[in-house]
C-alpha cells in the first residue's frame, strides 16, 4: 500500500444533525436489490447498545434479512476508554472481521496480546477466544463483520490474521493501477469462506462493467467520493455512507474528486451454494 492514497478512515459521525435540515436530504435507500444507508443516518438515536460489552455503542448497518443479504452482520463499534468486552462474540460459530478506522485497542486472541493501532485489521476464526480492550484515552472506533463459517469437507478451519492496511499492497487489475483490491487473505486460500478487503481507485478510476455476480457485499465508504451503479441507479456516494448489495445485484463505480475513492468491502466466498432454503 502506497501511503500516498490514504488520507483516513471514515466513521459514523453520530451526534444529531440541525432540526432544519431536511429529513429527505441524507438520500437514504431502501430496495429490493440494495440498501444505502448515508452517513449522516448514523446519528445517536440510531446506535445501539450490545450485551457483554462496556462503554461501548455500534451502529448495526447490516444483519442476515431473509429474501435479501443473508450471510453477514456488519457494525460500526464505538469503544471509550476503559470499554471493551471480555465475551464479544455470542455465537461460538462465528468469525470476525476487525478494522480499526482510529485510536487503538488490545486484542488478547487465545492468550495471545496484539495491540491494534489504526488501519489495523485482525481476522479472528470461528471458536477462538478473544477478548478487546481501550486501555488508551481516547475512544477507539472499529469496523466490525460478523459471519457464521461455513465447514467445508476436507478443509481446516482458517488461522488468525492480523495484518494492517499500510503493509497489505494493493493488487492492481490487469492492465491498470487506477484500480486494485488490498486483500488481507490470501484468495486462493479456500479455508476462507469470506473476504475482508480495501478497494481503491484513483481520480477517474472505474468499474468498466456492470458487476452482476453471487456475492454478497457490504462496501462502507472510508476515503474519497464516486458514482456508483447500485442495480439501476446511479448514487453520489462519500465518507461514511455504506452500500448493502443482495446476490447478483449490478454494480459498478466511477470514481470522483481528487483523492483516492476507497472502501472496506465484505463479500461471501469459495462456497457452493446450499440447494436447500
Amino acid at each position: 500500500m502506497t501511503d500516498d492514497l490514504i488520507t483516513g478512515y471514515a466513521f459514523p459521525p453520530g451526534g444529531l444533525p440541525p432540526l432544519t435540515d431536511d429529513p429527505a436530504a441524507n438520500r437514504a435507500i431502501f430496495t429490493t436489490a440494495y440498501a444505502f444507508i448515508p452517513a449522516g443516518t448514523m446519528r445517536d438515536i440510531t446506535a445501539s447498545l450490545l450485551p457483554g460489552w462496556q462503554a461501548t455503542r455500534a451502529w448495526i448497518i447490516a444483519r442476515p434479512l431473509s429474501g435479501f443479504a443473508e450471510t453477514f452482520a456488519q457494525y460500526a463499534v464505538e469503544i471509550s476508554p476503559g470499554g471493551g468486552s471480555d465475551m464479544p462474540e455470542p455465537d461460538a460459530q462465528a468469525e470476525a472481521g476487525l478494522f480499526l478506522a482510529s485510536g487503538a485497542l488490545d486484542l488478547v486472541l487465545d492468550g495471545k496480546l496484539h495491540r491494534l493501532s489504526t488501519g489495523s485489521y485482525a481476522f479472528i476464526p470461528p471458536g477462538a477466544r478473544w477478548t478487546l480492550r481501550n486501555g488508551g484515552v481516547v475512544p477507539a472506533r472499529l469496523h466490525w463483520i460478523r459471519k457464521r463459517h461455513q465447514r467445508a469437507p476436507g478443509l481446516e478451519l482458517p488461522g488468525a490474521v492480523l495484518t494492517a492496511d499500510r503493509v497489505t499492497p494493493i493488487s492492481w487489475m490487469p492492465a491498470s493501477r487506477s484500480w486494485g483490491t488490498s486483500r488481507f487473505v490470501d484468495p486462493a486460500d479456500l479455508r476462507h469462506d469470506m473476504h475482508v478487503n480495501i478497494v481503491t481507485f484513483r481520480p477517474g478510476g472505474r468499474i468498466p462493467f456492470a458487476e452482476t455476480h453471487v456475492m454478497e457485499h457490504g462496501l462502507y465508504v472510508l476515503q474519497g467520493t464516486a458514482r456508483y451503479l447500485l442495480n439501476t441507479d446511479w448514487v453520489d456516494v462519500g465518507p461514511g455512507d455504506f452500500m448493502w448489495l443482495r446476490a447478483f445485484c449490478p454494480q459498478a463505480c466511477i470514481a470522483t474528486g481528487d483523492t483516492a475513492f476507497r472502501y472496506l468491502l465484505y463479500k461471501d466466498v469459495n462456497r457452493h451454494p446450499a440447494l436447500t432454503l
